[in-house]
């Protein structure tokens, strides 16, 4: 017999902050963390300093995640990049679960669910309970939560603009991890209120119909496109070489 701990209509926990900060990150995609020397690595840390150097004053910036469509590897690219950001000197970053259809970043960041930005947004969570550390050093995440009914509603909420803006003063840099642009409206809404969108696009499996879809949707809701990050490429890894 299953219990209501069990069950999965029971509510999710709040989350312990220091749990997840004794977590490994473990997965071999997450390469930054895993392979720091690979030439991946290298290259989410070149998108990151393309991003700083779009932002010469240094002032905290909010950044969405998307993709034209499912599976092509948003949550990995967005951790990636969050790690390359982390490793800056000083630096403050936050990654938000904004999925509120698929979550993944507490899997792949190998922690519990817990309660998290629906919560947050439905005024029963603080920020303070929300944001849970990581074991890198500067580094921070706010899971998903519960799946609300209509998440797009809860993400276009004013208090989703509040929350950004509060965010904004306690971290250098905000990523929200978002639904792919061509199912559902809500990471064009999110883009709309963000700094910057960086696409991601998968090689070889995205048609650029799709791509070309995605960037207009973006640009119809006042994105500020900043590029797309390629991944499923297979790169010679030259790193460290001379």
């Amino acid at each position: 017999m299953s219990t209501n701990q069990d069950s999965p209509l029971a509510p999710l926990p709040i989350a312990d902050p220091e749990a997840s900060r004794r977590v490994p990150i473990t997965r071999e995609d997450l390469v930054v963390v895993s392979d720091p020397a690979s030439q991946q690595s290298e290259q989410f840390r070149a998108l990151r300093n393309s991003i700083a150097a779009l932002n010469p004053d240094g002032a905290p910036r909010t950044l969405v995640l998307t993709s034209a469509l499912r599976g092509e590897g948003k949550t990995t690219a967005a951790l990636n990049l969050a790690f390359a950001l982390s490793e800056r000197p000083g630096a403050k970053v936050l990654v938000i679960d904004a999925n509120l259809h698929a979550p993944a970043i507490e899997e792949h960041l190998g922690v519990a669910r817990a309660q998290g930005l629906c919560e947050l947004l439905g005024g029963r969570l603080s920020p303070d309970q929300a944001i849970r550390p990581t074991t890198l050093s500067g580094l921070s995440f706010i899971g998903a939560g519960a799946k609300p009914p209509k998440p797009s509603e809860v993400l276009a909420s004013d208090r989703m603009r509040t929350l950004l803006r509060t965010l904004k003063q306690r971290f250098n840099y905000v990523l929200l991890d978002t639904p792919e642009v061509t199912t559902t409206s809500d990471a064009s809404l999110l883009a709309g209120m963000a700094d910057g969108v960086v696409l991601v696009v998968r090689m070889g499996r995205t048609p650029k119909s799709y791509v070309d879809q995605a960037c207009r949707t973006l640009e119809s809701m006042g994105a500020n496109l900043l590029g797309t990050l390629l991944t499923g490429a297979d790169l010679p890894n030259t790193a460290g070489r001379r």
